[in-house]
């Protein structure tokens, strides 16, 4: 059993770890602790983890918005806890909270390939648009900006 609760500063390295070793996540350059930081002071209470009895960080979804258009990223379950429900509830307490912000519509990203975070998506009523590329251009020299 996990517990749900908001994200904090204080997470962000267990929340690092998870992301690192999850098949399917891509984290770049702007997920340093100090960037990671910086969108959880400018999108309180929108984010949230899972947290097993012992205080051991399960699951993590950052989401946030940018006034007009609500985000997730990174939504992560520790394999061992996966299959419980806890993912969809990282979404829905996510969710809920951009919707409380008064966003219409959230967006997010799936790599390329990974069929189960697509799986996952799918159930929990996304819907993929092909009808857009995505397009980026970077502004430092960093190739993993």
């Amino acid at each position: 059993m996990v517990t749900l609760r908001p994200m904090v500063e204080a997470d962000i390295p267990a929340a690092v770890a998870l992301w690192q070793v999850v098949e399917g996540m891509c984290l770049r350059g702007a997920d340093s602790p100090p960037a990671l930081a910086r969108y959880l002071r400018r999108n309180p209470g929108c984010s949230f983890v899972a947290v097993t009895a012992t205080g051991e960080l399960a699951g993590a979804c950052l989401a946030g918005h940018d006034g007009r258009r609500g985000y997730l990223h990174h939504l992560a379950v520790s394999p061992a806890l996966r299959k419980q429900g806890t993912g969809r509830r990282l979404v829905e307490h996510c969710l809920a909270a951009l919707k409380n912000e008064g966003m219409d519509k959230v967006n997010f990203w799936v790599t390329a390939g990974n069929a189960d975070g697509m799986a996952f998506w799918n159930r929990v009523g996304g819907r993929e648009r092909t009808d857009l590329v995505v397009v980026s251009i970077a502004l430092t020299d960093d190739p993993n900006a």
